[in-house]
């Protein structure tokens, strides 16, 4: 089973009810969860690190408490974690021509890592299609629409 991994937006959408897009990710993660969904040692860290910052949410929760509620979704039947086997270095590699600027070096290495796991990189990111434009990796790409329909 390969399937998806959740970038850390789709993530904290996903699984923080509050969050603005939390509606669009049920509505994708229904159907998609299906085919297999992964997270990484990298987009965990993150939900954690955001989730517990009262700048994020004035709802923001302990680091235990996050823990939590990350290691309750992770028991999901489709879920799985994906490994970085082959460094940050082979990972970004498919994507350094393309990097517009610092924003995009995360999203890269997700996709990398996504690619090498034989998945897709689900995000609501719109920026993410310049590194993949018009390339064979195009396709690997999920952009959750926020918008029902859309």
């Amino acid at each position: 089973m390969k399937g998806y991994l959740l970038d850390v937006n789709v993530l904290i959408a996903l699984l923080w009810t509050r969050h603005e897009h939390h509606a669009a990710a049920q509505r994708w993660f229904t159907e998609a969860s299906r085919q297999g969904w992964a997270t990484c040692n990298l987009t965990q860290l993150a939900f954690v690190r955001i989730v517990t910052n009262p700048a994020f949410s004035p709802d923001a929760i302990r680091a235990s408490q996050a823990v939590e509620v990350l290691a309750a979704n992770l028991e999901h039947p489709a879920h799985q974690v994906w490994e970085d086997r082959w460094g940050v270095g082979a990972l970004l590699a498919p994507f350094l021509s393309r990097l517009i600027g610092h924003r995009q070096v995360t999203d890269a290495y997700l996709l990398g890592l996504a690619v090498r796991q034989g998945g897709h990189l689900a995000t609501f990111d719109r920026g993410i299609a310049s590194l993949v434009s018009g390339s064979e990796l195009e396709g690997r790409v999920e952009r959750i629409p926020i918008e029902p329909g859309a």
